[in-house]
């Protein structure tokens, strides 16, 4: 029994329900810094493009280029600290956590199938901002 009562969760079903129904897929935190980074910079592109695979977060239509922005934790960012696993359910978060892996994995196949490059920003990555900033720009113009 101790041991089963170490693996529940600290919330009840219905507080997190509420904590995951907060879990954004746009107009996250990391993507709004790149956004600001990429604007200052002064470049233009667009949201969510239904047109490209995947619908990356920030499109450049025009040189066939794409952004995407992961957070370190829910794309699995082989070697950071932020992607941890949790410590309960390791069973449903393994399962969901390698199929969001899988995914960006099949999106990025096809974007290049279609002539598409994609530049992936680690939300790690956002506290060195200067070196993201020419890794953008070398992306864009190369």
């Amino acid at each position: 029994m101790g041991y089963r009562a170490f693996l529940m969760d600290t919330m009840t079903p219905a507080e997190r329900s509420e904590r995951m129904a907060r879990v954004r897929h746009k107009d996250t935190k990391p993507e709004l810094a790149v956004r600001k980074l990429v604007t200052g910079m002064g470049y233009r592109y667009r949201l969510q493009y239904k047109r490209a695979p995947g619908r990356p977060d920030l499109a450049f239509p025009g040189r066939r280029k794409a952004i995407m922005v992961h957070g370190c934790f829910w794309h699995r960012h082989a070697g950071c600290p932020l992607a941890r696993m949790p410590k309960s359910r390791l069973d449903f978060w393994g399962a969901k956590l390698e199929a969001n892996r899988v995914r960006d994995e099949r999106n990025a196949t096809k974007l290049a199938e279609l002539g598409w490059g994609l530049l992936v920003v680690w939300e790690c990555e956002l506290k060195q901002p200067a070196t993201l900033a020419e890794r953008i720009c070398a992306f864009l113009e190369g």
